[in-house]
């Protein structure tokens, strides 16, 4: 639901890099939201041979699991518990186990496409576009990508230029005129996330109480 209970959905789309998951990071704790991070709903490839999960294409929507995604969200937003998937991003294949998650109030889907899908756009509240220079995003990602995910330089530039690049062009920059707001991913986190929780505060009467509190303690 989206103006009444139980949960109000935040989403966060923009390019890989821009400071998507900062942003997510810090309004969870306030609004006590979960964070379902689209990378989790990669398509499970567990059937493939690691060469040839290695030759998809994962900069493109269609490499989500779009139905387990949109049956999570409007099953969460009614207030029942989900088994969000997990990913293993050195093997590209889905994990075993999974992760539960029950929100109470608020709950937060950060990702590059996350406003892609109009049946997803539909369960969002408060949609979020966040923006940042290409050479930022790109830096950010290749910092990410050795440190967290097992990747060579050499091949998170090969990738960055071969599809990440082309694809944010195609499938994630457009999403910027669908959002209700637009945050610059260099500005001072906790600034953009005042942003956020004010349209709520103002859009949303109901949420009113707990968005000032949350507000509150983002100041702190």
């Amino acid at each position: 639901m989206i103006g009444g209970l139980p949960i109000y959905l935040i989403g966060i789309a923009g390019p890989s890099g821009s400071g998507k998951t900062e942003l997510a990071r810090a309004l969870a704790p306030v609004l006590r939201a979960p964070i379902l991070a689209l990378d989790s709903y990669y398509r499970d490839l567990r059937h493939q041979t690691f060469e040839e999960r290695a030759r998809v294409n994962f900069d493109t929507p269609e490499a989500i699991d779009q139905d387990l995604l949109a049956g999570q969200l409007r099953a969460l937003a009614a207030g029942a518990e989900i088994e969000k998937p997990l990913y293993d991003f050195a093997r590209h294949a889905r994990r075993a186990d999974v992760e539960r998650v029950l929100a109470r109030g608020f709950a937060i889907l950060e990702g590059l496409w996350a406003l892609h899908w109009p049946e997803v756009r539909a369960l969002i509240g408060t949609k979020v576009y966040v923006d940042a220079e290409d050479r930022i995003c790109f830096e950010r990602r290749l910092d990410r990508d050795v440190r967290e995910r097992g990747r060579s330089p050499e091949s998170v530039a090969r990738q960055y230029a071969e599809t990440v690049r082309p694809m944010e062009e195609l499938y994630i920059r457009p999403q910027r005129c669908l959002a209700d707001l637009v945050v610059s991913g260099v500005d001072p986190v906790a600034c953009s996330a005042d942003t956020v929780l004010a349209h709520i505060e103002h859009g949303v009467p109901e949420r009113f109480e707990c968005v000032v509190r949350a507000r509150a303690a983002l100041a702190v």
